[in-house]
């Protein structure tokens, strides 16, 4: 499959993983431009899914492409909001707001997905 734009699609081909394991430690950037409303939406979504499901095991890089345009290019971002997991590996990435908590959760691998 390929990448969707959709609000918490993942990007990248459709593997069947197991979930990330409950020790892990999480290291995620969520590239957003400026404080647009999506962007401080995502922002929100994903402390508060980092806090229900793995409180005090992560850490959230927020990166501004309208500050630093140029980072753009190291994960590949073509649209934003986009989350990128950098740990546990493998990197994932998720682009929209995050609202829909079971797709985030899925695609960060914190849970199965299903059949």
């Amino acid at each position: 499959m390929g990448s969707d734009t959709g609000n918490g699609q993942t990007s990248g081909p459709d593997t069947r993983q197991q979930p990330a394991r409950s020790g892990d430690q999480w290291e995620l950037r969520l590239y957003t431009a400026g404080q647009t409303p999506k962007s401080v939406l995502a922002f929100n979504n994903l402390k508060r899914i980092c806090e229900e499901h793995m409180p005090g095991r992560y850490h959230i890089e927020v990166v501004d492409l309208m500050q630093n345009p140029r980072l753009a290019k190291e994960d590949q971002i073509v649209a934003i909001p986009t989350l990128v997991r950098k740990l546990p590996e493998p990197l994932r990435k998720i682009i929209g707001d995050l609202s829909d908590t079971e797709r985030t959760l899925v695609g960060l691998q914190l849970r199965p997905r299903g059949p």
